[in-house]
């Protein structure tokens, strides 16, 4: 038997579009796209949706397009953020030419704490240096955005959610990656909407999403859905009288981060189904804190909410002195259940972002803990009842040996 913690089933909806992707012979974006960028919207609850090939590429683009916005963020500033998440949006963050900067996470939801951005803008004598606060919704959980926005709106700073690992999940009445400027979102195959590899962000800011559709085309002048180049007009520029195409001038550098046809279509079956998705991962995960609540004293169990949209089942170990992370994993891997560590602490564990290793030593303590201690198995929408009682026993067979 095996428990993986993500997994994806192609049934007759998305075989039914990837069919149709199929035969209208264009892979490149195309029909699909867009219409998946305005269901996302919908769904989310913003203006605009624009589709990217990965999360990362669409934290890079956000960060662009911010920076170049009129008013927009200075270049080379700080931003602060999470230690404890995927790399992805620290190496954004670094590669997009901004500063990371790190503050202490909530034992529970995984999140930056609000005070403690609070506390630290209080503390330095740079502010000013300081342009952004990209929290990140880990596993589901949402940070609290209202008291961040506060912060943000008190310091001058935007804000800009990491909502990769947080399909639907609501905070305050809204969804999140509705409740700040930018918002990205990533569609990897082991998260609740799954496309393999895609991502994409949402705005209200119509400047953002103009410049987003630009960066993502390697900076090209024309931000059209459609070009209508052929047919001899260009509503964004005056074609004049020379043989110019707006698809190949480019005004910005920028990157190739468009996606195609088939993720789309994949997308798009998936959101029909949203709904179903997250309610079964919220069953998941509650039969699974109900059977293995004997075991709370020893393993943090995921707190429960009917507004989280969880991406996993995370856990972390209490007593590392009486059973180790390493040890329990590899029981687990041995009875087929798929582990993942809880990342790890950016500046403190992870070995690309050791040249921060000294300034952040002890400064960081939940997210070292987490990061050292955490991990997560599936709660996906496609374990059944034998597949919940197996990971349920496993659990209960390698606890029991401490």
């Amino acid at each position: 038997m095996r428990i993986n913690v993500g997994a994806i089933e192609l049934g007759s909806d998305e075989k039914e579009l990837l069919n149709e992707v199929i035969a209208s012979n264009r892979i490149s974006e195309g029909k699909f796209v867009r219409r998946f960028e305005r269901e996302w919207a919908d769904f989310i609850g913003t203006k605009h949706c624009i589709a990217l090939n990965s999360g990362t590429s669409s934290l890079i683009a956000g960060l662009k397009a911010l920076e170049l916005k009129e008013n927009g963020i200075k270049p080379k500033t700080k931003v602060i953020t999470s230690p404890l998440t995927y790399i992805a949006t620290s190496n954004a963050i670094v590669l997009s030419g901004f500063e990371p900067v790190y503050v202490d996470v909530d034992q529970t939801n995984f999140g930056i704490i609000p005070d403690n951005i609070k506390a630290y803008l209080e503390s330095v004598d740079d502010v000013e240096k300081h342009s952004l606060i990209l929290p990140v919704h880990l596993m589901g959980y949402a940070c609290d955005m209202g008291a961040i926005n506060q912060i943000a709106k008190k310091f001058g700073l935007l804000t800009f959610e990491d909502s990769a690992q947080a399909h639907g999940t609501k905070c305050d009445g809204k969804v999140c990656g509705s409740l700040s400027t930018v918002s990205d979102f990533s569609f990897y195959i082991a998260h609740n909407v799954q496309a393999g590899e895609m991502g994409a962000l949402t705005t209200d800011d119509n400047e953002v999403a103009r410049l987003v559709r630009k960066i993502k085309a390697n900076g090209r002048a024309c931000d059209c859905l459609i070009c209508t180049r052929s047919e001899g007009t260009c509503p964004k520029i005056n074609l004049g009288e020379e043989d110019f195409d707006p698809r190949f001038s480019h005004d910005l550098i920028g990157y190739n981060f468009k996606t195609t046809e088939f993720q789309a279509a994949i997308a798009l079956a998936q959101l029909k189904k949203i709904n179903w998705i997250i309610k079964k991962r919220q069953e998941n995960v509650k039969y699974l804190n109900e059977n293995l609540a004997e075991f709370s004293d020893l393993i943090q169990l995921p707190k429960y909410s009917n507004e989280v949209s969880y991406l996993a089942y995370p856990l972390v170990i209490k007593k590392p002195q009486v059973f180790s992370r390493k040890k329990l994993r590899l029981e687990l891997e041995k009875k087929g259940i798929e582990t993942r560590p809880l990342f790890g602490s950016i500046p403190t564990q992870q070995q690309s972002f050791s040249h921060l290793k000294q300034r952040y030593n002890g400064k960081l303590p939940v997210a070292d803990y987490l990061g050292a201690n955490g991990f997560y198995v599936g709660c996906h929408q496609y374990l059944n009842q034998d597949d919940l009682d197996y990971v349920v026993k496993s659990f209960k067979a390698v606890l029991k040996q401490r």
